[in-house]
């Protein structure tokens, strides 16, 4: 056994040894990075100068780390797919890569990667993409502090920034992702993790998953999207400390959930959009420390949602914090603030000594008359609310808060 390891040891040794750094530019010797992909051997690197390099259709099918200096531009001409890496251990580094071209029968992006491992795409900046950075049955790679730069406007003909496609134990941080379709998108892609992205102005969602499982998503912002993240079809996503604000439209809101089990979501901001989360068919999902703000619907329930606990969380002046369009409740809330409870505390333990009953009639009637909005001050709409309070009947009467919080809950 030691033997074996010391051979391994010597072998890797000399492969350190032996590698060269290739530089590519327009004076060089080796003009182009096609030329420079040829002539280098397993993990060299390549420096690629500062300049402008008409290239697509760029094939790394050995392991290799090409750096860029100073943000050299790879220019596809509109012409195809830019890079594609074929090879475990590549690593793609500085680059300024414009110019992708558009296709209805194939999604041509500005990189991607197919059945590789342990690969970094970092400091890259892409403009004038189709798909930005594709993902393809990939797993244990990297995806840092690059900048993606669409001009989608409509979805049928553009793609997304980042799109991960049967690929699993993928890191994706950091990175700046606007003017696309989906800002980051995830296909039957596990173990996956979201960090600190900021995903604003896109035409669907700035995050979105289908058939993916055990992902987390943490610190991300998603801003003024056609809506902010879906999650689809997938068990045991935790969803942490995110922020989702101004995703506002007539089919808009901050969080889809559709079809999902045991998730987490927990110390996240919904503000100022449509409906701060839209639930459908979920079940088993731990909702804390969340904070509902100035939207229109905090939360719209639609059905076929249970066994959830909504505890600690603040909702502060939504115009309704809870929709239902049903009277069966199945789902717990507990130790909730809510900025629209008007009941007391007289032996000043912080809890309010009236339950608190979210769901209010007028919520009931706007889901079947959207029309009826206009009426949302009116006195009139305060009468109803009250006599459902005291007597319900359209509502769930087990829906309520039993221990509602008197001040604001802080973390």
């Amino acid at each position: 056994m030691k033997n074996i390891i010391s051979f391994l040891v010597v072998v890797f040794i000399s492969n350190a040894a032996i590698s060269q750094a290739l530089e590519v530019c327009s004076d060089c010797e080796i003009s182009t990075l096609k030329e420079a992909i040829r002539q280098a051997k397993d993990f060299d690197t390549i420096i690629v100068k500062k300049g402008t390099y008409k290239e697509y259709d760029v094939i790394i099918n050995k392991p290799l780390t090409i750096i860029g200096e100073d943000y050299p531009v790879i220019d596809g001409e509109f012409k195809g797919e830019i890079i594609t890496v074929i090879s475990d251990n590549v690593t793609l580094d500085g680059l300024f890569i414009k110019n992708v071209g558009t296709s209805y029968t194939e999604d041509y992006a500005a990189v991607r990667v197919r059945e590789s491992k342990n690969f970094v795409i970092q400091n890259l900046v892409l403009e004038k993409l189709f798909f930005g950075i594709y993902i393809e049955k990939s797993r244990d790679g990297k995806v840092f502090h690059n900048k993606i730069i669409g001009d989608a406007v409509e979805e049928y003909n553009s793609g997304n920034g980042i799109q991960l496609w049967y690929s699993k134990n993928i890191q994706i941080e950091h990175n700046f992702i606007q003017h696309v379709r989906d800002g980051i998108y995830l296909e039957f892609s596990d173990g996956c993790t979201i960090k600190n992205n900021v995903s604003a102005l896109n035409v669907r969602y700035g995050l979105h998953f289908m058939f993916s499982n055990d992902d987390i998503y943490e610190d991300n912002t998603f801003e003024n999207n056609g809506a902010g993240v879906a999650v689809m079809f997938s068990k045991r996503i935790k969803m942490y400390n995110n922020i989702f604000k101004e995703n506002w439209g007539t089919a808009s809101y901050g969080l889809l959930l559709k079809e999902i089990n045991d998730a987490e979501i927990v110390g996240n901001t919904f503000a100022d959009n449509t409906i701060g989360i839209n639930v459908e068919g979920t079940n088993r999902i731990n909702y804390k420390h969340n904070t509902f703000k100035n939207n229109g619907w905090a939360i719209k329930v639609k059905g076929a949602c249970y066994k959830n606990i909504f505890t600690e969380n603040n909702f502060l002046y939504n115009s309704f914090d809870i929709a239902y369009n049903s009277k069966v409740n199945d789902n717990e809330f507990n130790r909730n603030y809510w900025s629209n409870y008007t009941g007391y505390d007289l032996d000043k333990d912080g809890v309010g000594d009236v339950p608190y009953r979210p769901v209010k009639l007028f919520s009931y009637i706007v889901n079947r008359t959207p029309e009826t909005i206009i009426l949302l001050r009116s006195m009139f709409i305060d009468i109803i609310d009250f006599s459902e309070k005291v007597s319900p009947i359209f509502t769930p009467d087990n829906l309520l808060d039993d221990h509602p919080q008197i001040k604001k809950i802080l973390w």
